[in-house]
């Protein structure tokens, strides 16, 4: 059974817990990310989503300045954290089980990256086509050996 290390995204962004809400949004959609960790200074501490940001901010994406928000206000502290050599099928149980999109991946306690249903999925293309190559293409008309 694969690892999880094998199939994370390594080095993953972070957010501190006392950044501005309106800077995770911000962040989420320069780098195109759904999830990001968040740290107080070098304790991981919870993860914020781009559907947190979107629950809380809702139709006024602007009210995270004007209300003062910090990420701390708004992330998930409940998070599901799996060492680097969890077994992939164990961490995908896992968040089906909780209905969750992502698991952090920690190395000696310290964030080592971030694992999500992408992840998932893009391995799981990977091996679909090492189990089923498409069909040899025929050869262009008029190239037929004569």
């Amino acid at each position: 059974m694969p690892e999880i290390r094998r199939i994370m995204t390594p080095f993953p962004h972070a957010i501190a817990a006392d950044a501005p809400v309106s800077e995770a949004r911000e962040f989420l959609n320069r780098h195109r990310l759904h999830h990001l960790p968040v740290m107080d200074g070098e304790r991981l501490v919870g993860i914020i989503s781009d559907r947190d940001l979107k629950l809380l901010l809702g139709l006024d994406p602007d009210y995270a300045q004007r209300s003062g928000l910090k990420v701390r206000d708004a992330m998930a502290t409940d998070v599901y954290v799996v060492d680097l050599n969890a077994p992939l099928d164990q961490v995908l149980d896992t968040l089906v089980a909780r209905r969750i999109g992502s698991a952090l991946v920690t190395r000696k306690g310290r964030l080592a990256g971030v694992f999500t249903v992408t992840d998932a999925c893009r391995e799981l293309a990977r091996l679909l086509r090492e189990q089923c190559p498409p069909p040899p293409l025929p050869p262009p008309p008029g190239d037929e050996a004569a």
